[in-house]
């Protein structure tokens, strides 16, 4: 392509987040064709005061990026935090903030002289504004059950997730399941399946870079990286096993939005806390077993990790709660139900590596690149042929 301006109404905040993310990834690489614009997360969630020191922390990080303006990242996009209200469910205020976000918007747009760009949904709050600018295509990522997200409004989701479906040009979906499950609803559905950022994550065989704060803990090291939340991780499942396994240590790198002081208290439980998105693999690098401990329930059945990816493309062996996008990994990865097994899936990792099993796992994933995922959305997009059928397609 010669030229395509992309608006994306991203996820998550890209100065504040794990920068992993497939809206984020994708971004990279659309930002080589023009112009490209990420619109840190609209606010999804209804106000939550009563969560404390909590709600405090996320009004000064939210003020702080909007306070950001406009800026140029080093991906190569810009990235805007607009003025927006926790008024989703209030059914008289979310015109205001409709408005306000459609102000705010084309007052951008206009400075960085974009005209009918490519516009990318991954925040279902961000529905109205998306359908109504005006556009060359309109792409709605549906990498979870939005309406299952901790403190939304179930009803005003499901209908933003409705609205898109029928309205987009494509839809995107990561979980097989879901996709199968949807796309009949969709104007036009695919489903992709998460990249892996390999290069970064294989890359580090000659850079033995060890982060200070990893650097002394004792081997063996059981590790995970990502966000801990209450949604997600089974904290008492973690809990049991670290008990079961003292003699190992468990490392965990990432910001925590749940009670974790039952994990803290053990002697052989490190939380490091969040780390930059290009430290991640360094700490990755120091794990001998890397694991993936989480809930069972409607969000996890719809879920596809990228971190799944990531650590495979470290080689590390991986142990894991169940989950369907899993299935196709179970000749590289280790699955436990309950905190016995888990434990036990943990030592069997640890007697069983070797360098033919970390062969084995880089090779699972080593064709999953960012880059092909992206050209693959573009052939899908702009071959007119295959968009404008409306038909599911597997990529």
């Amino acid at each position: 392509m010669e030229r395509m301006d992309v608006i994306c109404f991203g996820g998550e905040d890209w100065w504040y987040h794990n920068r992993g993310h497939i809206d984020m990834q994708l971004m990279r690489r659309f930002a080589r064709l023009g112009t490209a614009l990420y619109v840190n997360s609209v606010i999804m969630q209804k106000i939550g005061i009563g969560s404390g020191t909590r709600f405090a922390h996320k009004l000064i990080r939210k003020t702080k990026s909007i306070l950001a303006g406009l800026k140029r990242s080093d991906a190569g996009f810009w990235v805007y935090s607009p003025l927006s209200l926790p008024v989703q469910h209030i059914g008289w205020l979310k015109p205001v903030n409709e408005l306000m976000l459609c102000k705010q918007l084309s007052f951008v747009t206009r400075k960085l002289q974009m005209r009918d760009p490519l516009v990318w949904v991954a925040c279902p709050a961000a529905c109205d504004v998306a359908i109504d600018t005006r556009k060359v295509k309109l792409v709605y990522q549906r990498t979870d059950r939005f309406e299952e997200y901790p403190n939304v409004d179930i009803g005003v989701i499901r209908k933003h997730d409705q609205r898109l479906k029928a309205r987009a040009d494509l839809t995107v979906f990561v979980d097989r399941a879901l996709y199968e499950e949807e796309a009949s609803c969709c104007n036009a559905a695919m489903y992709l399946d998460h990249g892996v950022d390999y290069g970064l994550f294989a890359g580090l065989q000659n850079n033995k870079e060890i982060p200070a704060d990893i650097e002394g803990i004792k081997r063996p090291i059981v590790g995970f990286f990502g966000g801990i939340d209450g949604h997600t991780s089974d904290i008492a499942l973690l809990e049991k096993t670290t008990e079961l396994l003292p003699e190992m240590s468990f490392v965990f790198i990432g910001k925590a939005s749940v009670d974790c002081n039952g994990l803290l208290c053990k002697e052989n439980v490190w939380m490091l806390g969040q780390k930059p998105y290009e430290q991640i693999p360094h700490y990755g690098e120091c794990f001998d077993v890397a694991i993936m401990p989480w809930k069972q329930n409607r969000w996890i059945e719809a879920c596809n990790p990228i971190k799944l990816k990531e650590y495979l493309a470290l080689g590390k062996p991986v142990v894991s709660t169940p989950f369907a996008e899993l299935n196709k990994y179970l000749d590289v990865v280790y699955v436990a139900k309950n905190p016995g097994d888990f434990a036990e899936c943990i030592r069997k990792a640890l007697a069983e590596d070797g360098p033919e099993r970390v062969a084995a796992r880089r090779k699972k994933v080593e064709k999953a690149s960012w880059d092909s995922k992206a050209e693959q959305v573009l052939g899908l997009l702009f071959d007119n042929k295959k968009s404008n059928q409306g038909e599911p397609v597997n990529v």
